[in-house]
């Protein structure tokens, strides 16, 4: 029999000084998978218009690069969801930081559009490990009660790297150019790496879910992180037997992942989609290149400051219900984008366009990367975040030809719109994991009335 476990952390403190570390950490790389997404947007225009930076090459092959990255981010997480859960939390982190902080740099020195989409795609691998293992470490780290705020931090870096990469965009692009500017993101690799390799440790619940019982031990002890939900949800049988992508499709979890799934097509065609495209969009509308820098700032800033501020309603009332209120405020928000307001009102919309699309994948994030147990975990957040990418994919393919096809911004809008309003659709229908409820309940009240048959009652043998 291994020891009875405690019921609370050990120490508070250490729980949420280390969940501090862990939220910095992500949080700093997904800030640079955001600069990596917005960057592109940013630059565009320019390489568009100068065929001797890396060629000559068409509104269409610009979506088409724009894609390149997506691919590569959808194998990356692929790859990390094969091998996530059995090797951890912590090394997959480090090496995706090191992968797509190089390919960036190496994407500065590009000469050609074949070389630049390359490299895309090689960083785009990187990032795709990154974004496979945020939600799963951030899951398990996170303090009960809180965690789609602390989510909510983490995920919020990805359009804080927009807001980031439009300033930069508008401050420096003029002095060092394109080339410069991917070289920026490129700083992980000297500033984040180190700090991580200190401050991000092994998953206790991951590894007293691969039956390493001694180690978990030591490692909740360091990090205060408490087991007993781990050790609830094994006794209500709670979770698949299976692990990885087994798990992930067994039959606790295959209904739910297909719609997981689609959660995120829809978040991140509407992500990456305006991302890409909403600068062009509003040259349309008759808003010259100066302007239109800062209408990606206003979209990230809204999802920045929304995902943020609902991640608190979302730990009260549920993610589901908010989660699906965001979508309906992005259709909403995106048709009042062609009524052709003043200045100061269209922006304001941009931002609520920006709480509804990014700010809602944000939350969708969260959601995902909490729905699923320990040992399908690192799989379950892969796999959403693959099917996700396959919007983003689109996203600026759609953009593409519709700029091609020389189709106004009302419609490109009015698409988009409706793609909000599925994800809508989707989010109601996720089925709620009751046994998973179960457990967080049963924790809650152990952990307001420890007793010793509730010590009893979680002690497990050792596998």
């Amino acid at each position: 029999m291994a020891k009875s476990p405690t019921v609370v952390a050990q120490n508070p403190r250490t729980e949420a000084r280390t969940a501090n570390w862990v939220a910095f950490v992500i949080c700093a790389a997904l800030l640079f998978d955001g600069y990596d997404l917005v960057v592109y947007g940013t630059v565009l225009p320019g390489l568009l218009a100068d065929p001797t930076q890396i060629g000559a090459f068409d509104a269409a092959a610009a979506g088409l690069l724009g894609s390149w990255a997506l691919i590569g981010v959808l194998v990356g997480s692929l790859i990390c969801g094969a091998v996530g859960d059995f090797f951890g939390r912590r090394r997959p982190m480090l090496l995706g930081i090191a992968w797509f902080s190089v390919g960036m740099f190496i994407t500065a020195l590009t000469t050609t559009v074949t070389a630049f989409g390359a490299m895309r795609f090689i960083t785009g691998v990187g990032l795709g490990i990154v974004l496979a293992s945020a939600g799963a470490t951030m899951a398990e780290f996170a303090p009960a009660g809180r965690r789609q705020f602390y989510n909510a931090i983490v995920y919020s870096g990805i359009p804080a790297g927009g807001v980031f990469a439009s300033i930069m965009g508008i401050l420096f692009l003029n002095n060092i150019g394109w080339r410069g500017l991917f070289m920026i993101g490129a700083l992980p690799l000297v500033l984040l790496v180190p700090i991580a390799s200190f401050r991000l440790p092994e998953s206790p619940r991951w590894l007293l879910a691969r039956g390493r019982e001694e180690e978990a031990q030591a490692a909740a002890r360091r990090t205060g992180v408490p087991l007993i939900e781990e050790r609830v949800i094994r006794q209500l049988g709670a979770a698949p037997q299976k692990a990885g992508f087994a798990a992930v499709f067994s039959s606790q979890f295959a209904l739910p992942s297909i719609l997981l799934g689609m959660m995120s097509f829809s978040g991140l065609l509407l992500t990456y989609g305006l991302n890409t495209w909403l600068p062009k969009i509003m040259e349309g509308y008759g808003y010259g290149r100066t302007y239109a820098l800062f209408f990606p700032l206003a979209l990230n800033l809204g999802a920045v400051v929304g995902g943020l501020l609902l991640s608190r309603l979302a730990d009260k009332r549920g993610p589901q219900r908010v989660i699906a209120f965001t979508f309906v405020v992005a259709t909403i928000s995106l048709v009042l984008m062609t009524f052709g307001f003043p200045l100061p009102v269209l922006f304001l919309c941009i931002a609520i366009a920006g709480l509804g699309t990014l700010g809602t994948q944000v939350l969708v994030y969260g959601f995902q990367s909490n729905y699923y147990t320990t040992n399908a975990r690192a799989a379950g957040v892969a796999w959403c975040a693959s099917v996700g990418r396959c919007g983003g994919i689109l996203g600026p393919i759609i953009g593409g030809w519709l700029a091609v096809a020389g189709i106004g911004g009302a419609t490109a809008f009015y698409i988009f719109g409706g793609v909000a309003l599925v994800g809508a659709v989707v989010t109601v229908l996720v089925p709620h994991q009751r046994k998973l409820e179960e457990a967080e309940h049963r924790v809650g009240e152990m952990t307001e009335h420890p007793s010793k048959d509730h010590l009893a009652a979680t002690s497990t043998t050792r596998r």
